[in-house]
């Protein structure tokens, strides 16, 4: 039921209009909005916060059909659900749910998470962003890179460090309303694709927020990140998997009806090879996504299993649209369609929540330790 009304949401909605969004670099604001209403920008939120109290494998399959719609739609929808409501779920003390929580979750507003520097990426603990306590209040000093929902976000979870000497365990993490004096926004980024999300950096000069926006303990801001990346993943695949899915359904439609040699195209060997190539990638990945969302949802350790999901799923986006481009042809490189589309907005999934190189580091980490067992 989630799945038909998360595609029939998509079909109506997002799917006719995202090629003018991503054209005019456009935030859809009255569809995330919508979803919203849906429930789908918190998922796994209980519904005594105001959430829809789903789990971890609706989320997935929600990001799929959202994605499947409209790659830029569903990376909003990602960053609200996985990176800035994740981590305050876990961690933030039932005052910080209610102020930080329950307003996320109706599409009214949306937060933004902030790892990244200019200077460092996949070197998570290597911030320089600085945070310091001087009475009741924390002052932040530095710059955040790449932000998804930088401009609309009305609230970020931001990662800083605290104390130098502990490296990785001086780093902690805290909520900071926007706008807030001391904090401002970097120039939008004009991006390969999913054009119609904002992309910024946050620039902190003397920010001051209070004292209880504090999420967790300090210095436990390294492992909030690493634990929210893991389950962020799962919603990356997903969105990868709508991308992957959306230039699959544009291959075949367009296998079937083109003809060459008084014959469809899809009656040749060779397409039929490429469409078979690519089923075996799609649902590969997507068993891959759906079994770390459900070990998630046990209570189990996900994370090779996530980073197996992400890497497979963000890969086969990006070979199913680049093979979907070679299936149309000529038509496949003008914006009369949709492939070159998702071929631009496939891109991004094997480099943002850790690219490719990062889920190969992990898988390889978490299989050398279950062997030295």
């Amino acid at each position: 039921m989630l799945r038909k009304t998360c595609r029939d949401f998509a079909d109506k909605e997002l799917a006719p209009i995202a090629a003018s969004l991503d054209k005019e670099h456009r935030y859809p604001l009255e569809q995330v909005r919508q979803i919203g209403e849906l429930g789908l920008l918190s998922v796994e939120v209980p519904e005594s916060l105001g959430g829809t109290g789903l789990d971890y494998l609706a989320y997935a399959i929600a990001m799929e059909e959202i994605s499947r719609g409209c790659a830029s739609t569903g990376v909003v929808m990602s960053v609200n659900n996985s990176l800035y409501l994740g981590p305050l779920l876990k961690y933030g003390t039932d005052e910080q749910k209610k102020k930080w929580v329950t307003p996320f979750c109706s599409g009214e507003r949306v937060g933004c998470f902030a790892l990244s520097e200019p200077d460092n990426g996949s070197d998570a603990g290597a911030a320089k962003t600085t945070a310091k306590l001087e009475g009741d209040h924390w002052v932040l000093n530095g710059t955040k890179s790449w932000i998804t929902n930088g401009y609309e976000a009305e609230a970020s979870v931001v990662f800083a460090t605290t104390d130098r000497s502990k490296k990785h365990k001086g780093i902690s993490a805290f909520i900071v309303p926007k706008p807030t004096e001391g904090l401002s926004l970097g120039k939008k980024e004009d991006k390969l694709g999913i054009r119609a999300s904002s992309t910024c950096s946050l620039i902190f000069d003397n920010c001051h927020i209070p004292k209880e926006n504090l999420l967790g303990e300090p210095g436990f801001g390294f492992k909030i990140a690493m634990g929210t990346l893991d389950a962020g993943r799962i919603g990356v695949a997903g969105q990868a998997l709508g991308i992957a899915q959306a230039a699959f359904d544009c291959a075949i439609d367009y296998a079937q009806k083109r003809m060459a040699f008084g014959k469809p195209i899809s009656s040749f060997q060779a397409i039929q090879m490429k469409l078979a190539d690519m089923e075996l990638k799609l649902e590969s990945a997507r068993l891959l996504t759906w079994k770390a969302a459900m070990l998630k949802d046990a209570g189990e350790n996900f994370t090779k299993e996530a980073a197996l999901g992400k890497l497979a799923a963000s890969e086969a986006a990006t070979y199913i649209s680049h093979q979907c481009i070679q299936v149309l042809g000529g038509m496949g490189y003008v914006t009369d369609m949709p492939a070159e589309r998702h071929y631009r907005d496939a891109r991004i999934t094997e480099i943002y929540e850790g690219t490719s190189e990062v889920q190969r580091i992990v898988i390889a980490g978490r299989l050398l330790k279950e062997y030295a067992q």
